[in-house]
């Protein structure tokens, strides 16, 4: 196994244990970091950072694949599926956990399902969607409103400006566009009728 599929089975791996620090109530690291009324639980910020380090990732491995060569059936397999996996495992912990609403986490989840099953039929008719701009865009906009969310919005918290609401907000709507935007895009996977 190649080093970028060894770094994307390690995000994959992180998934459970950054769920560990922001779900599981253990009392003794329950203890809080306070900054200037800003306050932030230390097991939060320990998930934070590991989806951070997580999310960084995903850019590593795609370029060391490409500069050195090392594409693989298994990296393109696994590789959308540890993103799909990250995003999704921590939106339904931020539900759980009170910082978003359930609507959000269902729309983002449903777009990369739909998405991934648009890529599947694309497969079946012997092509490959490859990611657009707003596919980009969108998972940059995942990733920054959720590092946000997840650091109880610093540090915008000490400006007063609501940063993790707009974040999420406009990561939802790019979600949606680039959804649509694949499935206008590649509306002739969808014909029914064969030629």
């Amino acid at each position: 196994m190649n080093l970028p599929n060894r770094i994307t089975i390690a995000r994959i791996f992180m998934i459970p244990v950054m769920l560990v620090f922001l779900l599981v109530d253990f009392q003794w690291w329950s203890y809080e970091l306070s900054l200037g009324g800003y306050t932030l639980p230390v097991n939060q910020l320990i998930g934070a950072l590991l989806f951070i380090v997580a999310a960084s990732t995903d850019g590593i491995d795609g370029y060391i694949a490409r500069k050195h060569n090392m594409v693989t059936n298994l990296g393109k397999l696994l590789d959308p599926l540890a993103d799909k996996l990250l995003v999704a495992a921590v939106l339904v912990a931020l539900v759980a956990m009170g910082e978003i609403e359930a609507i959000i986490a269902i729309i983002i989840i449903s777009r990369e399902f739909a998405v991934t099953g648009l890529r599947e039929i694309a497969l079946l008719e012997g092509s490959v969607i490859a990611a657009s701009k707003w596919g980009k865009a969108k998972t940059i906009a995942q990733i920054i409103a959720i590092s946000v969310l997840l650091l109880n919005n610093f540090p915008f918290e000490w400006l007063n400006i609501p940063f993790d609401e707009i974040a999420i907000w406009a990561a939802t709507l790019i979600t949606i566009y680039s959804g649509i935007d694949y499935f206008v895009k590649n509306k002739k996977l969808l014909s029914f009728s064969k030629s």
